[in-house]
Protein backbone atom coordinates (compact mmCIF):
# COMPACT_ATOMS: atom_id res chain seq x y z
CA UNK A 1 0.00 0.00 0.00
CA UNK A 2 2.40 2.81 0.87
CA UNK A 3 4.50 2.11 -2.82
CA UNK A 4 0.79 3.13 -4.02
CA UNK A 5 1.64 5.99 -2.00
CA UNK A 6 5.49 6.94 -2.94
CA UNK A 7 3.77 6.40 -6.72
CA UNK A 8 1.19 9.18 -5.94
CA UNK A 9 3.86 11.14 -4.26
CA UNK A 10 6.08 11.01 -7.22
CA UNK A 11 2.74 11.62 -9.83
CA UNK A 12 1.14 14.57 -7.42
CA UNK A 13 4.61 16.46 -7.07
CA UNK A 14 4.99 19.98 -8.92
CA UNK A 15 7.40 20.12 -11.84
CA UNK A 16 8.73 23.97 -10.09
CA UNK A 17 12.08 23.37 -7.92
CA UNK A 18 11.88 24.15 -4.50
CA UNK A 19 13.23 26.82 -3.08
CA UNK A 20 15.20 25.13 -0.81
CA UNK A 21 15.48 21.63 -0.01
CA UNK A 22 13.89 20.30 3.31
CA UNK A 23 16.81 18.38 3.66
CA UNK A 24 19.84 19.14 1.81
CA UNK A 25 21.00 15.87 -0.02
CA UNK A 26 24.46 16.13 1.89
CA UNK A 27 22.92 16.06 5.39
CA UNK A 28 21.14 12.91 4.54
CA UNK A 29 22.26 9.58 6.68
CA UNK A 30 24.38 6.79 4.96
CA UNK A 31 21.51 4.67 5.10
CA UNK A 32 18.93 6.86 3.63
CA UNK A 33 21.27 8.13 0.37
CA UNK A 34 21.50 4.19 -0.51
CA UNK A 35 17.73 4.22 -0.75
CA UNK A 36 17.24 7.22 -2.64
CA UNK A 37 20.23 6.86 -4.80
CA UNK A 38 18.59 7.18 -7.89
CA UNK A 39 17.25 10.70 -7.26
CA UNK A 40 20.80 11.87 -5.39
CA UNK A 41 21.23 14.45 -8.58
CA UNK A 42 17.80 15.85 -7.98
CA UNK A 43 16.98 15.57 -4.51
CA UNK A 44 17.93 19.27 -3.57
CA UNK A 45 16.00 20.63 -6.16
CA UNK A 46 12.63 18.52 -5.60
CA UNK A 47 9.55 19.85 -3.64
CA UNK A 48 9.62 19.98 0.32
CA UNK A 49 6.86 17.79 0.36
CA UNK A 50 7.91 15.20 -1.65
CA UNK A 51 11.30 15.11 0.24
CA UNK A 52 9.27 14.44 2.99
CA UNK A 53 7.14 11.92 1.80
CA UNK A 54 10.41 10.21 0.34
CA UNK A 55 12.48 10.02 3.36
CA UNK A 56 9.06 8.97 5.26
CA UNK A 57 9.22 6.07 2.86
CA UNK A 58 12.79 5.38 2.94
CA UNK A 59 12.52 5.22 6.90
CA UNK A 60 10.06 2.24 5.96
CA UNK A 61 12.27 0.73 3.97
CA UNK A 62 14.17 -1.55 6.12
CA UNK A 63 11.01 -3.25 6.79
CA UNK A 64 10.03 -4.05 3.36
CA UNK A 65 10.16 -7.30 1.74
CA UNK A 66 12.75 -8.16 -0.61
CA UNK A 67 10.02 -7.87 -3.27
CA UNK A 68 8.62 -4.80 -2.12
CA UNK A 69 11.94 -3.62 -1.96
CA UNK A 70 12.58 -4.13 -5.53
CA UNK A 71 9.75 -3.05 -6.56
CA UNK A 72 10.14 0.27 -4.58
CA UNK A 73 13.40 0.84 -6.38
CA UNK A 74 12.34 -0.08 -10.19
CA UNK A 75 9.75 2.47 -9.33
CA UNK A 76 12.17 5.23 -7.88
CA UNK A 77 14.59 4.51 -10.64
CA UNK A 78 12.17 5.17 -13.66
CA UNK A 79 11.01 7.93 -12.02
CA UNK A 80 14.59 9.53 -12.03
CA UNK A 81 14.86 8.98 -15.07
CA UNK A 82 11.74 10.76 -16.55
CA UNK A 83 11.98 14.07 -18.37
CA UNK A 84 9.91 16.82 -16.94
CA UNK A 85 7.66 16.56 -19.76
CA UNK A 86 7.38 12.74 -19.08
CA UNK A 87 6.49 13.34 -15.55
CA UNK A 88 3.95 16.16 -16.18
CA UNK A 89 1.82 13.27 -18.63
CA UNK A 90 2.42 10.30 -15.96
CA UNK A 91 0.82 13.22 -13.67
CA UNK A 92 -1.83 13.87 -16.24
CA UNK A 93 -2.26 9.83 -16.69
CA UNK A 94 -2.76 9.32 -12.77
CA UNK A 95 -5.32 11.97 -12.44
CA UNK A 96 -7.34 10.91 -15.38
CA UNK A 97 -7.51 7.14 -14.20
CA UNK A 98 -8.18 7.52 -10.52
CA UNK A 99 -11.52 9.15 -11.99
CA UNK A 100 -12.24 6.17 -12.98
CA UNK A 101 -14.62 3.67 -11.43
CA UNK A 102 -12.66 1.45 -8.67
CA UNK A 103 -14.15 -2.08 -10.63
CA UNK A 104 -12.57 -0.69 -14.03
CA UNK A 105 -9.42 0.21 -12.83
CA UNK A 106 -9.13 -3.16 -11.21
CA UNK A 107 -9.98 -4.44 -14.73
CA UNK A 108 -7.24 -2.42 -16.13
CA UNK A 109 -4.83 -3.32 -13.36
CA UNK A 110 -5.19 -7.17 -14.18
CA UNK A 111 -5.20 -6.51 -18.18
CA UNK A 112 -1.29 -4.53 -17.58
CA UNK A 113 -0.30 -7.14 -14.99
CA UNK A 114 -0.95 -9.95 -17.74
CA UNK A 115 0.54 -7.97 -20.46
CA UNK A 116 3.79 -7.64 -18.16
CA UNK A 117 4.16 -11.06 -17.21
CA UNK A 118 3.58 -12.35 -21.15
CA UNK A 119 6.50 -9.40 -21.66
CA UNK A 120 8.56 -11.10 -19.43
CA UNK A 121 7.79 -14.56 -20.47
CA UNK A 122 8.80 -13.40 -24.17
CA UNK A 123 12.31 -11.49 -22.48
CA UNK A 124 12.79 -15.14 -20.98
CA UNK A 125 12.36 -17.40 -23.86
CA UNK A 126 15.06 -15.22 -25.71
CA UNK A 127 12.70 -15.27 -28.63
CA UNK A 128 11.88 -11.24 -30.44
CA UNK A 129 8.76 -10.37 -30.41
CA UNK A 130 7.31 -10.38 -33.82
CA UNK A 131 7.10 -7.43 -35.48
CA UNK A 132 3.62 -6.00 -35.94
CA UNK A 133 1.92 -6.57 -39.40
CA UNK A 134 1.33 -3.09 -41.50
Amino acid sequence: MWIKTLCLALLLQGSMAAAAPLVPWAQLGPAKQEILQPLATQWDTLPPRLQKNLLHAAKRYPKLTPEEKRRFQDKLEKWSKLTPEQRKRAREKFQAFSKVPAAEREQVKRMMHEQDAKKAETAASGVPPSAPIK
